[in-house]
């Protein structure tokens, strides 16, 4: 490691010293909260918060959001959230023009079948095949390098797809942005949660995956467009735009700073001591984030961890801890995709098979897309807290109380069972008329209610897919716990698009009865399984993850006095 400056060394011995001071200050402070509960009738109201230390810190040593650092963050988290946009955009981009007559006519397409099912799924192959070189990628390279990558190939697979003449060629772009994908979506998650400073990297790494909007939006609106023009460029033009996002990663993925958890891993403790000065510190060393974030980073990341060694997957199930981590990765990617959320790539035949023309088809995918966006960016807002100046505890426990993880997840699956229930009740009194005379207000009722499923999907899994695999991985696992979780999601998705338009074209409504038997599975083992990682630093996890019962523990809140915790 290259020689430490001077200036490096004095602030390292300075953070070693009043780590030391500030020890010694909450030791004696405890004991004497503890003494006088004891001796005395204790009027001070007592607060109850999850992360004691994380909340001191927060108290006192606020970053201000409109510096010139602040604003670099907010480019990282700007330019991960575009590896989420190229796959929303892919997920609009594909339902509009499986319903394009030139595209129909070009690939002999259009019929739910085994062709389509195909087409939709060499994507998620290439997904599956990616994610096994993205965890490398990125523990090796780093963070910026695995989002460099991935937009480059999916920028190849932009070009490959929309000059296909044949249907190879059609079904090899897929394959190679899928690929492409897998890398980006890899490396952005892991990126912005490391880059991010404590207080806010719950909104941001959420934002992160919302970014799926930013891209499904202008998909559905841009396939309305040239759904109106009358040549094979009705689908080129959308193909061709699935590029831009990925564009604009590789112009500007190398200005930002590297994630200093990554650095660190690297032996690099200088270079993550300025970073976490610059950038969570408002440029002071003995800002309290940064002597928090200093001391956790030598206590639990380690130089000679498992992200040195490329290809060996065994860190993610070595022992219980990790183990009761991977298998909270695991369930968000695999019941996050088998929720029904796979549905959504059939959207136009679902609204056909209600009795929708193909204009209203169109409006309703677009209107659907942003009405789910909407609800994603709102949940977005109660993910972290807002601001934070010298307020009291009171105010900062109201607001770290505002979106738990586990309470999220299964009251959010519970809403995702009922809507898909009351969905298929209605389709399947639609298709009770048969040819008669149909009752316009069901089919109007289905469809309201299968825009509510998805709204409860995307208030429930859209926000948090990304954030809470990466909250329950630890600084050398989280490369490849992540390739390994877009495994799983290849995988399933693999299962949805593969098998979804067979299903759904030869069982009709009754397909969508088994996503409901499903999703109450899901929520059942959600309530008996999720752990809550809300208000906790992403090292403290370690100690939950470590107790016999981590779910009975991350529930588990500390109970302090206001005088003891602001010491």
């Amino acid at each position: 490691m290259p020689q430490a400056s001077s200036g490096f060394r004095y602030a390292h011995h300075r953070f070693l010293q009043k780590d030391y001071a500030r020890k010694m200050e909450k030791s004696e402070k405890l004991e004497d909260a503890v003494l006088t509960s004891e001796k005395a009738d204790i009027t001070d109201e007592h607060v109850e918060i999850e992360n004691l230390q994380y909340a001191d810190v927060v108290d006192k040593g606020r970053i201000d959001p409109f510096t010139w650092s602040s604003f670099v963050i907010y480019a990282c988290a700007g330019v991960a959230c575009l590896c989420a946009c190229v796959n929303g955009y892919d997920g609009s981009l594909m339902t509009a023009i499986n319903g394009m007559p030139f595209y129909q006519d070009q690939f002999d397409q259009g019929h739910l079948g085994v062709s389509t099912g195909l087409i939709f799924s060499m994507y998620t192959v290439g997904q599956m095949v990616g994610a096994i070189f993205a965890g490398p990628i990125c523990d090796k390279f780093g963070r910026r390098a695995g989002m460099f990558i991935g937009a480059v190939i999916i920028m190849a697979g932009s070009a490959i797809i929309s000059s296909s003449e044949h249907k190879p060629q059609f079904v090899g772009g897929r394959f190679a942005l899928g690929f492409g994908i897998a890398m980006a979506t890899t490396a952005a998650p892991m990126f912005i949660v490391e880059c991010a400073p404590p207080q806010w990297r719950g909104r941001l790494t959420a934002f992160y995956n919302t970014g799926w909007f930013v891209g499904s939006i202008p998909a559905a609106g841009i396939t309305l467009g040239c759904s109106h023009l009358q040549s094979n460029w009705s689908w080129r033009i959308p193909l061709i735009l699935q590029a831009f996002p990925a564009a604009i990663v590789v112009c500007t993925v190398w200005f930002l700073p590297e994630s200093p958890r990554w650095l660190m891993a690297q032996g690099r403790t200088e270079a993550a001591f300025t970073f976490l000065t610059k950038y969570h510190g408002n440029g002071d060393a003995n800002h309290p984030i940064v002597q928090l974030e200093m001391r956790e980073f030598a206590e639990s990341i380690r130089t000679d961890g498992s992200d040195k060694v490329l290809w060996d997957f065994r860190a993610v199930i070595a022992n219980r801890n990790v183990r009761w981590r991977f298998l909270m990765v695991f369930s968000m990617g695999f019941f996050g995709q088998m929720a029904g959320n796979g549905l959504g790539y059939f959207n136009l035949s679902i609204y056909q098979s209600l009795g929708f023309g193909t204009s209203m088809q169109f409006n309703m995918n677009l209107i659907s897309t942003c009405t789910c966006a909407c609800t994603s960016w709102i949940m977005v807002s109660l993910t972290g807290h807002p601001y934070l100046s010298q307020m009291s505890i009171h105010v900062l426990t109201s607001y770290l109380d505002r979106l738990p993880r586990r309470k999220v997840i299964v009251i959010g699956s519970s809403l995702v069972t009922l809507m898909l229930a009351l969905n298929a009740g209605l389709s399947a009194k639609w298709a009770s008329y048969g040819d008669g005379p149909k009752n316009l207000a069901v089919g109007n009722a289905a469809v309201a209610f299968y825009f509510l499923f998805n709204v409860a999907y995307s208030s429930t899994y859209t926000p948090l897919q990304a954030l809470y695999p990466a909250e329950c991985l630890e600084t050398t696992t989280r490369a490849k716990g992540l390739a390994l979780g877009s495994f799983v999601v290849g995988c399933t998705s693999f299962i949805n698009l593969f098998c979804t338009p067979i299903a759904f074209g030869k069982m009709g409504w009754k397909f969508i009865l088994v996503f409901v038997g499903w999703d109450t599975f899901e929520t059942v083992m959600w309530y008996f399984l999720c752990v809550e990682t809300h208000g906790r630093t992403l090292e403290e996890l370690d100690e939950i993850f470590s107790s016999p019962n981590p779910v009975a523990t991350s529930k588990r809140k500390r109970q302090m006095t206001n005088s003891a915790v602001r010491g």
